[in-house]
């Protein structure tokens, strides 16, 4: 593989307010999936997306490699994981500066091929204060070949503390797309995601369970998580019904996951120390 040193460090600064709009939008779209709080968790990633012409997008939609990503030599990118700070909430009308800086550029052959890893680091300030600071964890793939899916297997049988039962649907990916300015095609066009990317269905973003989680966790927390770390595991399509489920985590804290009804297989899963 090339070397990608000299992505490590870039930085870019993009500022947004939080509108009552935008604001309201968010909490009809994720209506029954929000925890308390004047602004839920996880609406950050509403703000300052990433804006290009048509010119300058990728095959999948996405703003093409080497804007600000790195491109990598596999075509396809995914949100993988990575973990939040709420050090103090955001409140409506705040101004909200996103300092976004690439931290690491790594490679690695997963079970189904080589995988190339981009973590970004993420800051929101606002008012001079670091309220959320973010690792971002994007995944890059190859193209599927026939006969490489890896089967996941059931989860184990939880007691749940708490848990919410979720259907996504069409209109929900395409409203948390619009929401976010995402144009990724796995989201919304159904013969680019199952014929080129190959996945069975359209597909439920990674943020968006990650929101599901958060929210569950602050419901039960009565505010925002202080820390929450998530990882996806394998992909959730659309009109596949979740159980969004939260336990009490050994040692304290709470363990989070999305599980497909169907199979119990678990699409995401998540920590919190509370």
């Amino acid at each position: 593989m090339s070397d990608y040193s000299d992505w490590i460090g870039r930085e870019r600064r993009v500022t947004e307010e939080i509108g009552e709009r935008l604001l309201t939008q968010y909490r009809a779209t994720l209506a029954g999936m929000l925890g308390p709080g004047e602004v839920p968790a996880g609406f950050h990633w509403c703000l300052a997306p990433d804006v290009v012409e048509p010119a300058e997008l990728g095959r999948d939609g996405h703003p093409r490699t080497g804007i600000f990503l790195p491109a990598l030599p596999l075509p396809r990118r995914m949100w993988a994981g990575g973990a939040l700070e709420y050090r103090a909430p955001l409140m409506p009308g705040d101004t909200v500066t996103r300092i976004s800086t690439i931290r690491d550029v790594t490679f690695k052959q997963g079970r189904s091929g080589p995988l190339g890893f981009v973590t970004v680091d993420h800051v929101y300030e606002a008012g001079g204060e670091a309220k959320i600071v973010e690792r971002h964890d994007i995944v890059y793939r190859e193209d599927p070949k026939p006969g490489s899916a890896v089967a996941a297997k059931p989860a184990e049988d939880w007691s749940p503390l708490a848990s919410w039962k979720i259907a996504p649907t069409p209109t929900l990916l395409f409203r948390y797309s619009a929401l976010t300015f995402n144009g990724h095609r796995i989201h919304y066009d159904h013969p680019y995601a199952t014929g080129v990317e190959g996945y069975d269905g359209l597909v439920v973003h990674g943020p968006l369970q990650s929101i599901w989680m958060q929210n569950l966790a602050a419901s039960i927390l009565g505010r925002l998580p202080e820390s929450f770390s998530y990882r996806g595991l394998s992909p959730l399509t659309c009109d596949r019904p979740v159980s969004v489920e939260a336990r009490e985590a050994e040692g304290g804290g709470l363990e989070l996951r999305v599980r497909r009804d169907e199979d119990g297989v678990v699409t995401m899963q998540a920590t919190t120390p509370g």
